[in-house]
């Protein structure tokens, strides 16, 4: 299965979910967007890659069980170290 793709026991958690009503003080606490990963606003950055880049990207994230961007990071880590 690919990371994007919804299995069915999200949509079960997610149909109970809505079902028991959301707590609507909590959700206007949590703000909008994606939670920050620290003090600093990130920036979002375009990169072109071939199809063999992506394949290899993908087949590193699928290894690891992380997304495209988690080991695009660990790889920069990984290079400026």
């Amino acid at each position: 299965m690919r990371e994007d793709e919804v299995t069915e026991a999200q949509i079960q958690q997610w149909t109970g979910e809505a079902e028991a009503g959301y707590d609507v003080e909590e959700l206007k606490r949590r703000g909008r967007g994606r939670p920050g990963r620290g003090a600093e606003p990130m920036q979002v950055v375009a990169v072109r890659l071939t199809v063999d880049e992506l394949v290899a990207l993908d087949a590193v994230a699928g290894r690891d069980h992380v997304s495209r961007s988690e080991a695009i990071r660990r790889a920069l880590a990984h290079f400026a170290a």
